[in-house]
């Protein structure tokens, strides 16, 4: 058993190359949009910037993404521990592609090495194949949140105006930074009613962090509140699709804009990390 878990480690190397820029999407508390952005950011950057995206759902304990895009939740990462391809898990919404849950990563403790690192070479090499993995994580500090964060090399943070949104970014930077020294962050202020506050809102956090941590954080932009993003997702639709003038929309481009404009490190050993991190591997 341990001779044939050795030979796929060695595969895994060999077919490593060019892979995806893995972006993990986080914030400190619920309700400030997270998921509304991923999806949203997942729709412009494949269907405005010529982006392969594949977004994934790893909010543990609320996996809502299906909600958004019509997807079949019973499609799910899950499948893959019993032996499904993933190509056969993956579905695609909007001109991206998704895959849906990571609910059943706790059983991974009944699987043997020789399934752990089969699952990590599916999902490598599955990734070479986009240009952006987005991660759409769950709300708040759990150790599994953390694990993607750490496994990732850029993490966007989505706040609101609200104090507590603001207090609970705040503690899932700080906690992330002081036990992993993790600090590539990048900051999204939603719900905000004007450019104004949305810089007040970003400045206050970043003096905050700046002070206590004696980091740096980069804004990425700020999404003001609107009635349509409240329609659109009463309706099941992705306001950046049927309300490209919103301010919510254009805002949304300016960020996908200037993130495909960097030209960041790809990086082929996300999902090493992240199993290495949740003990798995």
């Amino acid at each position: 058993m341990n001779e044939q878990a050795t030979g796929l480690k060695k595969l895994m190397a060999q077919n490593r190359g060019q892979n995806s820029k893995f972006i993990t999407i986080a914030s400190g508390k619920g309700g400030v949009g997270k998921t509304n952005f991923a999806v949203n950011f997942a729709y412009v950057l494949a269907n405005q910037f010529d982006k392969r995206v594949l977004l994934i759902d790893a909010d543990i304990g609320m996996a809502n993404v299906h909600l958004f895009l019509n997807a079949d939740p019973k499609k799910n990462i899950k499948n893959l521990f019993f032996g499904e391809r993933v190509e056969d898990v993956i579905q695609k919404s909007y001109g991206f592609d998704v895959l849906l849950g990571f609910s059943g990563i706790d059983e991974l403790e009944e699987l043997d090495e020789v399934s752990i690192q089969s699952i990590i070479f599916d999902l490598e090499r599955i990734s070479s194949g986009y240009d952006y993995v987005l991660i759409d994580t769950g709300a708040g500090v759990d150790e599994k949140v953390i694990s993607f964060l750490r496994a990732s090399h850029k993490a966007y943070i989505i706040t609101t105006p609200e104090p507590t949104a603001l207090m609970d970014a705040y503690a899932l930077i700080r906690s992330i930074y002081n036990l992993y020294g993790y600090e590539s962050f990048k900051v999204v202020v939603n719900m905000c009613k004007n450019k104004e506050e949305g810089s007040v809102t970003f400045n206050k956090l970043k003096m905050t962090v700046k002070k206590f941590l004696g980091i740096d954080i980069e804004l990425l932009g700020y999404l003001p509140y609107t009635n349509n993003l409240r329609v659109s997702v009463k309706n099941k639709e992705l306001i950046t699709m049927k309300y490209p003038r919103d301010g919510y929309s254009q805002n949304i481009r300016k960020i996908g804009r200037a993130e495909t404009q960097q030209s960041a490190k790809r990086d082929d050993k996300f999902w090493h990390r992240l199993f290495e991190f949740m003990g798995k591997s």
